[in-house]
């Protein structure tokens, strides 16, 4: 793994442990995804994740345990035995997006807004101040 200077490294894995990884704890960004694609693959109201560089990330066990749905610079990596998702690969396979629930050390970041909050579940009510997009929040809009 490619490390920033100084980065502190998390910890993090799937609910049965089978796939481990180590990140950088040197996120860009932290939000909250209510898009349909983010609830069906957590199987809840929205998904925390944390983007940092694709680099930044490395499967430390388990890598051949991984089931990955998409291609090699858009996709979603999952444990094969429990079904976790840990990671999103994103932005042209530059980024990692980390499902932040599979963090087993506690990041510096926190989610900063809520995104795709156009197609948020029905029933669940957003109760914090964070900022809330319809859509994908941009630079523009931040």
């Amino acid at each position: 793994m490619s490390a920033t200077p100084n980065a502190r490294i998390l910890a993090g894995a799937c609910y049965c442990r089978a796939v481990r990884y180590e990140v950088a704890d040197a996120f860009d960004y932290a939000l909250n995804c209510h898009c349909s694609n983010c609830r069906r693959t957590t199987g809840s109201a929205f998904k925390p994740f944390a983007g940092i560089a694709r680099e930044k990330l490395s499967v430390v066990d388990g890598a051949d345990d991984l089931i990955i749905h998409g291609d090699a610079t858009a996709h979603n990596a999952h444990c094969r035995h429990c079904g976790s998702l840990l990671y999103s690969v994103v932005r042209d396979g530059a980024f990692v997006h980390v499902a932040m629930g599979t963090l087993c050390d506690a990041p510096a970041i926190r989610p900063s807004a809520h995104i795709f909050v156009g197609s948020k579940a029905p029933w669940h009510a957003i109760t914090d101040d964070l900022p809330q997009y319809q859509e994908h929040v941009t630079r523009s809009a931040e």
